[in-house]
């Protein structure tokens, strides 16, 4: 049958898309392709995805609801969704807040509608976000810990899906599973992330900035274990038992909290290049440490991730110099 796949231009919904063509899949891949960051970069990805005879890509905005509608009936095999498309970005929050609640929430309850409608939904999973857990102060952080205090508006939107696909799965039984991811790295990363800000400077010879004096740690993951650990999910979706909604959540991370003074070394070392470093205080919305319980994917889909930052981050600088032409 056929997979829906939001935001497929994206770095998170390129990788998943490749992996799920690569054994047999088709898919139908949605993306908005807005300039938060450069199209280009989606673009060339997209270039990428169309070599494969079983992608079909529609470019459009998951909130358009008359788009995604004619999305849907287009492809009358769409039988699971996984609903990736979204303003990410912290930061961005506090000066686009109206781009988080057009995605993050009318865009996020659009697409929950569509698979309301399809009586063929197997599956509908989706991407939330490490930074719900805001200010918690217990590590690492789990899937049953109290998330009710986050401290940007890209958190709390992100949380306000977890809530709306809990109602939905509640009321209409949608198997229905929310992704908490937790810093994603790697080759056709987003260039707004720490990895490529810090290697594209670097290179310029621009100065990074470096938020709370260094003294921050990231549960960083490898693109690869992230796509193995939404495809995973994907295959595995929860039952309905009858008596609780066919609902989970589940932390997507490393498994390993990480000094941001070790990777900025590990980017350095593989660059043959210093950082020139600004020392910056903690910035709004920000938060000092992540580092993910995965045990609950552990246990229900065998989730391994498997990359170290000290594989990881080479693997990524070989990328990010081929593709600048370096």
């Amino acid at each position: 049958m056929t997979v829906l796949i939001t935001g497929a231009a994206g770095f998170i919904g390129f990788h998943t898309s490749l992996r799920l063509l690569a054994r047999g899949e088709t898919v139908v891949g949605v993306d908005n392709l807005n300039a938060y960051y450069d199209p280009a970069l989606k673009a060339r990805r997209l270039a990428l995805l169309a070599e494969h005879r079983n992608f079909v890509f529609h470019r459009g905005d998951i909130a358009d609801r008359a788009a995604m509608a004619a999305v849907a009936a287009a492809h009358p095999d769409i039988d699971r969704y996984i609903n990736l498309a979204a303003q990410a970005g912290v930061r961005h929050s506090l000066t686009a807040p109206f781009d988080y609640s057009h995605s993050n929430v009318e865009g996020h309850l659009v697409m929950l509608e569509l698979a309301r409608a399809n009586p063929r939904c197997r599956h509908f999973v989706y991407a939330s976000s490490s930074s719900v857990y805001g200010t918690n102060t217990k590590l690492p952080f789990s899937v049953e810990d109290r998330v009710d205090t986050p401290i940007s508006l890209y958190a709390a939107t992100k949380r306000a899906g977890e809530l709306v696909s809990h109602s939905y799965s509640h009321l209409f039984r949608i198997p229905t599973t929310g992704l908490r991811f937790f810093t994603v790295y790697g080759p056709w990363g987003r260039p707004d992330m720490a990895a490529y800000l810090f290697a594209s400077a670097i290179v310029a010879g621009r100065p990074i900035r470096v938020f709370n004096n260094g003294d921050m740690r990231r549960d960083f993951t490898f693109i690869d274990d992230i796509v193995s650990g939404v495809v995973g999910v994907l295959d595995n979706p929860p039952p309905d038992t009858g008596t609780t909604p066919p609902y989970r959540l589940y932390n997507i991370g490393n498994n390993r909290s990480e000094g941001l003074m070790d990777y900025i070394g590990l980017i350095e070392q593989a660059l043959g290049r210093k950082a020139i470093m600004e020392l910056e205080p903690m910035q709004p919305g920000d938060v000092k440490e992540t580092y993910a319980d995965i045990s609950a994917i552990q246990r229900d889909v065998g989730f391994a991730p498997a990359t170290p930052i000290s594989e990881g981050i080479p693997r990524f600088i070989a990328w990010f110099k081929d593709f600048n032409g370096l």
